[in-house]
């Protein structure tokens, strides 16, 4: 019933409707593992992430099987991006509606079985001498990272993973065409994780945690949502027409363009990343 009224507005509201789709979904996911088990050894974030993946599923196969059919009638690097760009916004408006949800009860809930896999993987990346202690303390600390080389080594650092993490995606979401959604229900899960760190797991601090991660965080999820896009409607695209037909062609030069416009996006996420967030979060 849920999912019937949730996706009648969203088809007809357009890509922001979407916003609303994964407040409702990442919460619906946290309220139902804290209340309804409560003492399970097994309900812990990556079960938060399976109902999430769950609830949100059929909305990335709909989407992904109605850009395939558009781009069979496009071509060119601005007909690709045109076409695609409210699939594109609206991946990004629901991503937006994971996080502030998964903060928001995240801290209201105070429980950290909620988000312990996504905790510790940001102590992993934060503080790999002292996990323990990180998750213990939830200590936020970005490193006082100074110097042109270091920044240099650490842009390359970080472009270097987020690409990897793109070709995973664009490997996943090729394989199973919306199985992608897990890379971007995780990382909304983690970054709602480390907003919790950056304001020592305080409701008023969360439009700061936000502004802290998106800044960088934003393009970086779009670039990882445009590399699922072109996987999506390659694989669909390849099954519907065969890889002998015209349109199957014209379907891989339009992921190919869109890889390169993921690609683009990245490198500036990673900029920004190393050069402009600790500027305004010192």
């Amino acid at each position: 019933m849920l999912e019937s009224l949730i996706k009648k507005g969203s088809e007809n509201q357009g890509p922001g409707r979407m916003f609303f789709v994964g407040l409702v979904y990442a919460s619906l996911s946290l309220l139902l593992v804290h209340y309804f088990f409560p003492n399970d050894s097994l309900a812990n974030g990556m079960t938060v992430v399976a109902f999430c993946i769950m609830f949100t599923l059929p909305y990335m196969i709909k989407m992904i099987r109605r850009e395939e059919v558009e781009d069979e009638q496009i071509e060119g690097f601005m007909g690709v991006w045109k076409i695609h760009s409210d699939a594109i916004y609206g991946f990004m408006w629901l991503f937006l509606g994971f996080v502030i949800a998964f903060s928001f009860w995240h801290i209201i809930l105070g429980d950290p079985n909620l988000l312990n896999f996504q905790i510790e993987t940001y102590c992993k990346i934060n503080s790999p001498g002292n996990v323990d202690g990180c998750i213990s303390n939830y200590l936020f600390s970005d490193g006082g990272i100074t110097g042109a080389s270091i920044k240099e080594m650490r842009f390359l650092s970080i472009l270097e993973n987020n690409v990897y993490v793109m070709i995973f995606t664009l490997l996943f979401s090729l394989v199973f065409g919306a199985g992608a959604i897990f890379i971007l229900v995780w990382n909304a899960s983690v970054i709602a994780a480390a907003i919790g760190f950056f304001t020592k797991n305080s409701l008023a601090g969360i439009p700061l945690g936000i502004g802290r991660y998106m800044i960088h965080g934003l393009p970086e999820i779009a670039a990882y949502f445009i590399a699922a896009l072109a996987g999506g409607i390659f694989g669909v695209g390849i099954l519907r027409n065969g890889i002998r037909n015209p349109k199957s062609w014209k379907v891989i030069e339009n992921a190919i363009i869109l890889i390169f416009i993921a690609i683009l996006i990245l490198i500036v996420a990673a900029a920004m990343e190393v050069y402009i967030t600790p500027l305004i979060f010192n």
